[in-house]
């Protein structure tokens, strides 16, 4: 009796359709930030309550300089080298490091904010007698534009990337109109970070 041997049947690669990107799965907002946000939140709040100098001197000093090192970071350096990548490494890069900048940018522009204005009404360099009051009216203007557009350009351009790369089908030109947004964006908040370095500078010098 011949012996009959069916053919295996063979697996097929499945491809992407067309003008779709493949992307890993992640968290838009990582549950582990959000903890680690709210306590720092926390101590924000404890330490208005109790308005001593060196809490707020700690927390404004803290997460201005994690301020500026980010967009340092990002604008002068991760921002170029994003922008020279090939769409798929991009995607993957993404994925890993906004999610994370969903959390962190929002509480460090917070607490630098906050923790900055009480030092300044604890020491009187709010007030006009000040003596170097114009260059702390120069460091207001420069901080307000950064944390405008930090979170009302920069939060905003990285959330709907995140929520792009979730749809099934994320859309290729939207994903990188958005990206372009981000990376001009930390360029931008990377050369203003310059100007504050320097007018924190004058005023340290006195």
């Amino acid at each position: 009796m011949a012996e009959v041997t069916l053919p295996s049947p063979t697996l097929r690669e499945e491809t992407p359709p067309a003008g779709t990107i493949e992307r890993p799965d992640f968290e838009i907002v990582p549950r582990v930030g959000l903890v680690l946000a709210g306590g720092a939140a926390v101590l924000l709040i404890v330490a208005i309550a109790v308005n001593k100098l060196w809490p707020l001197e700690f927390l404004h000093v803290a997460s201005g300089a994690a301020w500026t090192i980010i967009d340092l970071f990002l604008g002068l350096v991760l921002g170029p080298i994003m922008g020279s990548m090939s769409p798929p490494a991009r995607v993957e890069f993404t994925t890993k490091l906004m999610p994370k900048m969903v959390v962190l940018m929002p509480i460090v522009v917070t607490l630098t904010l906050a923790a900055g204005w009480q030092l300044g009404i604890k020491l009187g360099t709010v007030l006009t007698s000040y003596p170097n009051h114009g260059w702390v009216l120069a460091s207001f203007i420069v901080v307000g534009v950064m944390a405008v557009l930090a979170l009302g350009l920069l939060e905003p351009a990285n959330i709907a990337v995140l929520i792009e790369l979730k749809k099934p089908r994320p859309r290729p030109e939207v994903i990188e109109r958005l990206m372009k947004r981000f990376i001009y964006c930390a360029g931008v908040l990377g050369a203003m970070q310059v100007a504050t370095l320097v007018i924190m500078t004058k005023l340290a010098s006195g």
